[in-house]
């Protein structure tokens, strides 16, 4: 979604503005004796044959006005905007400021309303001057499957996210089917709670640990791949999601454990074996666990330093 796309965005930026200052280099070289503005505009079409994406081209003098109408293919923006004071906006003053080719950050676009950006690239002449500013807006989703294509060129990735959004439902159902029947298990008895066995209890807290678990990982899956609300420290979030997970894996397994503890010690004694291997299925979950949260410390550890 737009918080993905804009953190793809910053992956690339640097890429991006080396790609599209190349282009309008090639066509318009930044110092030009003699120059006239129809040179501009006739350079400015070869360029806007080879990306097609652009969503306006204009030029602006030194002081921010833009001297010649909008060329885009949104009529809404064509044949217009001369005489218009741009100086407010980063991708003027950022060109004046560093007198270079400049790629802006995502922005919203008074005509459409969707992100876009600006590459703005400086004209001097002979005597160092800048004459003229060229400004080139991309669609934020059209920069990105320019210079580095990602899930928003493919169908995979776009079927991918339904897919998600389909287990992540399906999941979610089960979760909250596993807690109606646990909280069944106090209720089935209405307001008379003395007559709750201890064997109703321990059902009902693995069925709760399970749904949370569950919920827990719905949550991580729905932000993470149906919306692509993925954060800067989004490795830690995954490893939290995993160690929440687990753990309470362990716990319903820990509960089911001394469940049949009791029942074979009552019922039949010879079967205290099978509880055993589970406790021992349980120790293994718990060092392995251990062992996984030691191993991502470290390499905190490591990044910190």
């Amino acid at each position: 979604m737009v918080i993905k796309e804009i953190q793809e965005y910053g992956e690339i930026r640097t890429k991006a503005r080396a790609y599209l200052c190349y282009l309008l280099k090639q066509n318009l070289p930044s110092r030009l004796p003699n120059i006239a503005l129809e040179d501009i505009l006739s350079a400015l079409k070869k360029t806007s044959e080879e990306i097609q994406v652009f969503d306006a081209i204009y030029i602006l003098d030194p002081s921010g006005r833009q001297i010649t109408n909008t060329v885009s293919v949104n009529p809404h923006d064509a044949r217009k905007g001369m005489g218009e004071n741009r100086n407010g906006r980063a991708y003027y003053y950022r060109v004046i400021k560093e007198n270079r080719c400049v790629l802006t950050d995502p922005y919203p676009s008074l005509s459409s309303n969707n992100l876009v950006v600006t590459a703005s690239y400086p004209i001097y002449n002979e005597r160092n001057e800048m004459i003229y500013i060229v400004c080139l807006d991309i669609s934020l989703e059209n920069i990105l499957r320019l210079v580095h294509p990602t899930s928003i060129d493919s169908i995979f990735g776009k079927v991918s996210k339904y897919v998600y959004a389909a287990f992540s439902f399906a999941l979610a159902a089960v979760a909250m089917l596993l807690f109606v029947q646990g909280i069944s298990h106090f209720l089935k008895h209405g307001l008379f709670f003395t007559e709750i066995s201890i064997k109703d209890m321990f059902e009902s807290t693995i069925l709760l640990t399970l749904s949370l678990a569950i919920f827990d990982l719905v949550k991580a899956i729905f932000e993470e791949e149906v919306l692509g609300n993925r954060k800067k420290n989004d490795s830690d979030e995954t490893h939290k999601t995993m160690v929440r997970f687990m753990g309470s894996i362990i716990i319903a397994l820990s509960i089911e454990a001394l469940m049949l503890v009791f029942k074979f010690a009552i019922t039949d004694p010879s079967k205290l074996l099978y509880a055993v291997y589970l406790i021992g299925g349980i120790t293994a979950l718990i060092i392995g666990l251990s062992v996984y949260l030691r191993a991502i410390n470290s390499n905190s550890d490591k990044q910190d330093g």
